[in-house]
């Protein structure tokens, strides 16, 4: 049996764009677009905070509960694995039971998951309800696009995808500075107990403003044997890109998890042509900017998060910053991306996306070429301005690969599209931390004896050389308090030294990544589908 759904390849529609069904207006400020957007983005910036501001409270949790370093990495791994893998299937139930619906259930799962990590006495639990973080953050993520691009006629509608886009780079890159005053000030506790009040003033406000949307020929059943296919398939290959690192790329189980992934997508592919109302209609990725959109998200996400991943331990372990300095050294990166989203949005409703897309990932390319100029001892004044073109780039990408992604699928497809976009920054962000990690331990590997030697040092021995190698790849230098401070000094400049090699051949590749997508964003094109969202509400 082949899909019913019919979806035209240009992204126009085969005739007038569905209307949503049951959206009139309710009076005063129920369904209003511009408070619908406050709403979602008071529940979206905690998911976007989530995503950094735990790292800052590691160590505050291994010393209180006892964790390992395994445990401390699958306390991120857990949360980010279950966002991932549920975004999709999370997309789709919003277009079933109505978006409105399911962002509420996301927001108050996710603060009351985030309530119940906070009370957590083991470590166990932490990891757990983490899962359940991931799982509410991935039901919300998807809904609050749905709901926007309901809400806004397309005039609007890139305007309030940039205020979005504002509030999830800001939160992100405001999440170590966040995270650092509370673990300094209060507890690590803290971190996941904010979650609670900001949670229930996302219900209250969606209580009283969201205004449920939903298209008229919009999925009536669900398609379980595709959202077990897709999602083993999701789980196999963010799994693989996370433990890729410690598996190396050539090793059996890496290869298996990929070989799998690619066979469950593969064996997903054929099941949506037969299935009567797919998860994800195939049909949807012959329009050609949509699927652009996608790739584009994944090339941006790679040059963005493993480029930055990068950096939070040259600041802190090269330049001997707290946590808290080293977040605010990067509030140009931050501060641009404040600025830059909403004016993107506006010389995307003018332009189109094709150019503000390709100048953000030219820009992009040269922040990451000039990080790659960095030194031990550059100034803030120079890390400032490749910071701050770094968010000049991101900006327009952000607002346009989303408005390309979502504005490009039918309405009754909007929570599917809200999670393709999603599912594509997350797996670029781990592919991004996986390869060019990968890129920065082969530099590491082959500079590391070499500039050992030439410093005078004792050579090491091959467990030695391991150990310092691992320790040298986050710009740590292994010293101890009874070297002598001569020799500490010698240690220190060379892992230094060898830790910017890495980071430098890591940035250039980035910025390889950045350049590819410059042509890919020419492939884009106005959403024109997002028409279907016009008139509803007030503006």
């Amino acid at each position: 049996m082949t899909s019913q759904t019919t979806i035209d390849k240009t992204g126009s529609g085969d005739g007038p764009p569905s209307a949503p069904s049951g959206t009139t207006p309710g009076k005063g400020l129920r369904g209003h677009p511009w408070f619908t957007l406050v709403t979602v983005a008071v529940g979206v910036m905690m998911v976007a905070l989530d995503g950094t501001i735990v790292a800052i409270a590691n160590p505050a949790i291994a010393a209180d509960l006892g964790a390992t370093w395994s445990d401390l990495q699958w306390i991120t791994n857990a949360y980010f694995l279950a966002l991932a893998v549920s975004l999709i299937t999370a997309g789709k139930l919003g277009d079933r039971f109505g978006h409105r619906q399911t962002f509420l259930i996301g927001v108050a799962g996710f603060a009351a998951s985030s309530a119940a990590i906070g009370l957590s006495e083991g470590i166990t639990m932490v990891i757990t309800f983490r899962v359940f973080q991931g799982l509410f953050g991935a039901l919300l993520m998807p809904a609050a696009l749905g709901l926007l691009r309901a809400t806004f006629p397309a005039e609007k509608l890139n305007m309030a995808i940039g205020i979005w886009g504002m509030v999830i780079g800001a939160s992100t890159a405001g999440g170590p500075i966040l995270g650092g005053v509370l673990v300094e000030h209060v507890n690590w506790e803290s971190v996941f107990f904010i979650n609670v009040p900001v949670g229930v003033l996302a219900v209250a406000l969606g209580v009283w403003i969201l205004l449920d949307h939903r298209a008229e020929n919009a999925p009536r059943s669900f398609d379980i044997l595709g959202i077990l296919l897709l999602s083993a398939a999701m789980f196999c290959l963010v799994w693989a890109l996370i433990k890729a690192p410690e598996w190396g790329w050539g090793g059996t189980w890496t290869v298996t998890f990929i070989s799998v992934a690619i066979g469950l997508f593969v064996a997903f592919a054929g099941w949506q042509t037969r299935v009567r109302e797919p998860l994800i209609p195939l049909a949807l990725f012959r329009s050609v900017p949509l699927s652009a959109g996608v790739v584009l998200m994944v090339l941006m996400a790679i040059a963005f998060m493993g480029g930055l991943f990068f950096v939070t331990f040259y600041l802190q372990n090269v330049h001997g910053m707290s946590p808290i300095d080293a977040g605010l050294h990067l509030l140009p990166l931050t501060g641009m991306m404040i600025v830059g989203s909403p004016l993107a949005g506006v010389m995307i409703t003018k332009v189109g996306p094709r150019i503000p897309l390709a100048g953000g990932m030219a820009f992009t390319a040269l922040a990451m070429y000039g990080m790659s100029t960095l030194e031990t001892d550059t100034g803030s004044a120079v890390m400032s301005l490749w910071f701050a073109l770094l968010g000049l780039g991101l900006a327009p990408v952000m607002v346009g690969a989303t408005e390309v992604i979502v504005g490009n699928a039918p309405l009754e497809l909007s929570g599917v599209a809200g999670g393709l976009q999603q599912a594509a920054m997350q797996i670029g962000g781990s592919l991004g931390t996986a390869v060019l990690g990968a890129v920065m331990a082969s530099k590491v590997d082959s500079d590391l004896p070499g500039n050992w030697k030439e410093a005078g040092l004792q050579p090491l021995s091959g467990d030695q050389i391991e150990a310092t190698a691992e320790a040298v790849q986050f710009g740590v230098a292994p010293v101890s308090p009874e070297m002598p401070p001569e020799i500490a000094q010698k240690i220190t400049e060379v892992s230094h030294d060898t830790f910017m090699s890495g980071m430098g051949l890591a940035s250039l590749t980035a910025a390889g990544v950045a350049v590819v997508a410059i042509f890919v964003a020419f492939l884009t094109k106005r959403g024109e589908n997002a028409e279907a969202g016009a008139g509803v509400g007030h503006i």
